[in-house]
C-alpha cells in the first residue's frame, strides 16, 4: 500500500495517539483531527485525504448527513469503528451513507491495514460502478437525443432515417461538435421554426 494522507474523527485523545500511532508505523501521515463530522465536506476539501478514518459510539443522524454530503461531493475511502454493536438497519444506513469499511467492534490498531486495504478496495470497485452507470445513463440519454432530433428532420425535410442521420453527422463534423450536442440544437430549432409557423 502505498503511503496515505488519512483524517482522523475521533474525540477521545486516547483513541486518537493509539491509532495514530498504528497509522505511522505503516508510514501514513494524519493530514486533520476532528473531534465531531461537522464541516467534514469542507475539511476533505481543504485537507483532500485519501482516507477518511471515524472512531465513535454509533453513527447518530447528523454523522450520517455529513458523510452523505462527503461522498456526493467529495468521495473518499470512510472506514467506521463503531465502539458499540449496532444493529443492521444503522450498518445499512452508514454503508448508504457512503462507509467502505464498517467495523463494529471497535478500533484495533493491529487490525488498521487490513481494514484500510478492505476499504479502499470496495471504494475502487463501488466508484468503477458508479462512472460505468453514468455512462450508460449519458449515452442512453444522448441516443434519445439523437433518435429525437433524426424524427424531426425526417418530418420537416421529407427524408428518410439515414439521410436524417447523415445530415446530423455532416453537420456535426463541420462544426467540430458531438453528435448528441448538434441533435440538441437541432431539436431547439426545429421547435423554434415549428413554434414560428404556428402563429
Amino acid at each position: 500500500m502505498k503511503h496515505l494522507n488519512v483524517l482522523i474523527i475521533d474525540e477521545e485523545a486516547d483513541r486518537v495517539q493509539a491509532l495514530k500511532d498504528a497509522l505511522h508505523q505503516l508510514g501514513h501521515h494524519v493530514v486533520c483531527h476532528l473531534s465531531d463530522t461537522s464541516d467534514l465536506n469542507h475539511h476533505v476539501e481543504s485537507f483532500h485525504p485519501d482516507i477518511v478514518i471515524i472512531d465513535m459510539d454509533s453513527p447518530d443522524r447528523d454523522t450520517l448527513e455529513s458523510m452523505a454530503t462527503m461522498s456526493q461531493n467529495n468521495p473518499r475511502p470512510i472506514v467506521f469503528f463503531a465502539e458499540q454493536q449496532n444493529d443492521r438497519r444503522t450498518m445499512a444506513a452508514a454503508i448508504n451513507a457512503g462507509v467502505s469499511a464498517y467495523i463494529a467492534d471497535g478500533l484495533q490498531a493491529d487490525r488498521v491495514k487490513a481494514i484500510m486495504d478492505t476499504a479502499i478496495a470496495h471504494f475502487d470497485a463501488h466508484s468503477l460502478i458508479r462512472t460505468e452507470l453514468e455512462e450508460a445513463r449519458t449515452q442512453l440519454a444522448d441516443r434519445k437525443v439523437i433518435e429525437k432530433a433524426k424524427g424531426m428532420l425526417m418530418k420537416h425535410q421529407g427524408c428518410d432515417e439515414n439521410q436524417a442521420y447523415q445530415t446530423l453527422r455532416k453537420i456535426a463534423m463541420d462544426r467540430g461538435q458531438k453528435l448528441p450536442d448538434v441533435a440538441a440544437s437541432v431539436i431547439e430549432v426545429l421547435n423554434a421554426t415549428n413554434g414560428l409557423l404556428k402563429k
